[in-house]
């Protein structure tokens, strides 16, 4: 046997002992995450059978080497055997294997079609990914109508090790999903610029966000709970800065969360046709380039040099007001400038307007959010 079967073979002896023996020490550090839906079970039970079985193996096929070794030396005055064909051994040792292998492929197909089945959901939440955010609406179900951005929450600070990291560095957002136990949860899945993807070990989760098209997955929570994902392609700088986190409550509490999620959306309405003042599109468009573009801009507007353009004294922010709104709603194709047409009119005017007008710049330029109506047409 080869030097790399051999270390192949040892490292699964190795995952196996540890997470057979050690889980109930430490569940979550070598092996899966605590199930918390069927499906989730479902490929933790066959994880660990499948691990069990190449123990077994293992050991058959090690414990014969080691023996015929122990047993069978020249020293003890054994001659090998000569012979070149075995009609039964070679049934034996190809009847086997495809035992094994259907007795594992048999649960593992009933669970791969069991997550492929979405009909008849409770709730459908469509999930945008967005650099370097998640989007959702709820389609159907009760909450229907509720729609939300989902970002990282995790302070700045944080990130740049000028305070201590929190208990869910990077796994904290400031709008969770908020679905009842005991439902079934359709999540419809897209992107708005690059392939993300929508993972929660705890659900048994995960499948690819991709522009252009629909993809779906579901789950139902059975206890409450919050539990925690991440977006698990590579998508861009901000990769790693995509959390998901999903709220699991009792169906009374989820039916206070939609009303007041309700009433937000209702105090939150804006006209889009009023005009606003200077002053008013400034203090929005800074709240919204602090959680938008400072990661990449900075606070001062001086960008990174080398990596990430400035916006203070930049031909965009002091040139033609059309260029500067373009970009901000489309990206720039090539760099690592997003589009942010996901964002509200009014929140497009405003943070146009803010850079327009802040640190050095002196355009004097006001956008009302009427004009970023007239462009999306």
């Amino acid at each position: 046997m080869s030097s790399k079967a051999t270390a192949a073979l040892v490292g699964v002896l190795t995952l196996a002992l540890y997470s057979g023996l050690s889980m109930a020490a430490d569940p979550y550090q070598l092996n899966l995450q605590e199930p918390q839906t069927i499906i989730a079970r479902q490929t933790y039970d066959q994880h660990t059978m499948v691990l069990w079985v190449c123990l077994v193996i293992f050991i058959g096929v090690f414990g014969t080497m080691f023996y015929s070794v122990l047993k069978h030396r020249k020293d003890k005055g054994y001659k090998a055997a000569n012979f070149h064909h075995s009609t039964t051994v070679e049934i034996i040792w190809t009847t086997i294997p495809f035992f094994i292998l259907i007795g594992m492929a048999y649960p593992a197909t009933k669970t791969v079609i069991a997550m492929k089945d979405t009909s008849s959901p409770d709730i459908t939440i469509k999930t945008t990914g967005y650099q370097w955010k998640w989007g959702y609406d709820y389609l159907t179900g009760e909450g229907e109508g509720i729609s939300f951005l989902s970002s990282l929450s995790t302070p700045r600070a944080q990130l740049e090790n000028r305070e201590p990291k929190g208990e869910n560095y990077l796994l904290e957002v400031d709008n969770p999903v908020v679905v009842p136990i005991n439902k079934k949860i359709r999540i419809l899945l897209t992107s708005n610029d690059v392939i993300h993807a929508w993972w929660v070990p705890a659900f048994g989760v995960k499948q690819d966000a991709i522009p252009g098209f629909i993809r779906d997955t579901w789950f139902t929570a059975e206890k409450p709970g919050i539990y925690r994902g991440q977006c698990a392609e590579l998508c861009g700088k901000e990769h790693g800065y995509m959390p998901i986190v999903v709220e699991a409550v009792e169906p009374e509490k989820y039916t206070q969360w939609v009303a007041e999620q309700t009433k937000k959306s209702a105090v939150a309405a804006v006209d889009v046709n009023k005009v606003y003042t200077m002053d008013e599109l400034k203090a929005e468009g800074e709240n919204v380039y602090a959680a938008n573009c400072v990661a990449c801009h900075q606070a001062n507007g001086k960008g990174i040099p080398g990596t990430f353009a400035a916006l203070d004294g930049s031909k965009v922010a002091t040139g033609p007001k059309a260029d500067h709104i373009n970009i901000v709603m489309n990206g720039k194709t090539g760099t690592a400038m997003a589009a942010f047409k996901h964002l509200s009119d009014v929140q497009i005017a405003a943070v146009v307007t803010y850079e327009r007008n802040a640190w050095g710049n002196t355009t004097g330029d006001v956008v009302q959010p009427s004009e970023i109506i007239e462009l999306r047409k």
